[in-house]
């Protein structure tokens, strides 16, 4: 081999070390094959929301009042009823109220953006 050859060889897989590729450039992220983008894992943390909601707090019901029979003497030895004993029914509507609560929306999870080069001549 020639002198100039051996040099053009050395030359060549200096450069080939030397050059930043887009792999090389990119170090501490992911390149897939066909492009040259340089991407990073990153974590994306888990979103919540706060909600708020009626419940019931007690059902509607309805209570039941007893009136008793109402008597009366009348004409000295004579008792007798005036009006007879009986049932009420008072209703009851429910009772609501806001209940407050923390939901999450999105899990956590992790996924790759592109990362921009922090240098414009050098590629990173």
């Amino acid at each position: 081999m020639s002198r100039t050859t051996i040099a053009l060889i050395v030359s060549a897989a200096t450069a080939a070390v030397v050059a930043p590729t887009a792999a090389s450039a990119c170090y501490g992220c992911y390149a897939p094959p066909p492009c040259q983008t340089c991407y990073q894992q990153q974590y994306v943390p888990p979103q919540y929301q706060s909600v708020q909601e009626t419940v019931m707090v007690a059902p509607g019901r309805v209570v039941a009042h007893r009136t008793p029979p109402e008597y009366r003497t009348v004409m000295v030895p004579k008792t007798v009823m005036v009006s007879p004993g009986g049932v009420e029914y008072e209703r009851v509507p429910p009772q609501y109220a806001t209940r407050e609560r923390v939901e999450m929306v999105s899990p956590g999870y992790t996924t790759y953006a592109p990362v921009r080069p922090r240098c414009g001549s050098c590629g990173w």
